[in-house]
C-alpha cells in the first residue's frame, strides 16, 4: 500500500496553489518499484525531487489529458 500524503502543492512557475486530498492506493510491489524508478528518472531530467505521489499525479494528468479532460 502507498499512502499518498498530499497537502498544498505550490507551482513556482505560475504561483498558483492546488489543494490536494490525502488518499490511500493499493499497488503491486512491481508498480511501486516502477514508480520509484520513474521518480529517479524525473529527478535526473528535471533536477528537482519527485515523490511516488508526484509521479502518480503526473501519470493521471497525462491519462486525463489524452482523453480530452483538462484537470
Amino acid at each position: 500500500m502507498v499512502l499518498l500524503l498530499l497537502g498544498i502543492m505550490s507551482h513556482e512557475h505560475d504561483h498558483e496553489q492546488e489543494k490536494l486530498v490525502k488518499t490511500s492506493v493499493y499497488l503491486e510491489d512491481e508498480v511501486l518499484e516502477a514508480l520509484a524508478e520513474a521518480a529517479r528518472e524525473l529527478e535526473r531530467d528535471t533536477g528537482r525531487r519527485w515523490s511516488k505521489g508526484g509521479v502518480i499525479r503526473l501519470a493521471l494528468s497525462d491519462f486525463f489529458t489524452r482523453r480530452g479532460k483538462l484537470l
